[in-house]
């Protein structure tokens, strides 16, 4: 009788437990990171950045993709990458032009060299532009880098033309 007793009150346990749905009323909020990039965010990557020389700058007049590198360059720090977004013909056809037009006085190795660094940021930039996945703090860190190789491509033409004035001066 009394395991009759104790298999009944299980059983209406049972039963009764059942029954009951536990409900969570807590709305879920889901925050899609962004990565939008600004002008501000841009000015605020730390890195050198070396301009051009005035031997420089007139060594490189004519060279129309280096201006056209320089006008990109001034919308990206602005936050405008619309150059990056589906693109990938036309980068690759200025690229190909900007490294054949390098003027005469500069083509040497050490400043092919940055311009195939240039490069190199240069396609890693779209890649992750043109990526849902891609965070903000790795465009970012892409940008510098794209920034930084830029710089070092103007301090390698300086160096390069500050070397030659100074062999012409010993001669």
């Amino acid at each position: 009788m009394r395991s009759l007793l104790l298999s009944i009150i299980c059983l209406f346990f049972s039963l009764l437990s059942c029954n009951q749905k536990k409900e969570n009323d807590v709305p879920i909020q889901v925050t899609v990171p962004t990565k939008k990039i600004t002008e501000s965010d841009i000015s605020k990557l730390k890195f050198l950045e070396y301009g051009l020389d005035i031997k420089t700058e007139k060594a490189i007049e004519s060279w129309e993709k280096y201006k056209e590198l320089e006008d990109i360059t001034a919308k990206l720090k602005k936050g405008d990458l619309t150059f990056f977004k589906d693109n990938s013909e036309a980068i690759k056809t200025f690229l190909k032009e900007f490294k054949e037009k390098i003027p005469d006085t500069l083509n040497t190795p050490s400043v092919e060299a940055r311009v195939t660094a240039l490069e190199t940021k240069l396609y890693k930039l779209e890649s992750l532009a043109n990526l849902s996945t891609t965070t903000k703090e790795e465009l970012s860190f892409t940008i510098k880098e794209f920034l930084e190789s830029l710089s070092n491509l103007n301090l390698q033409m300086n160096k390069k033309l500050e070397k030659d004035s100074q062999d012409s001066n010993i001669q």
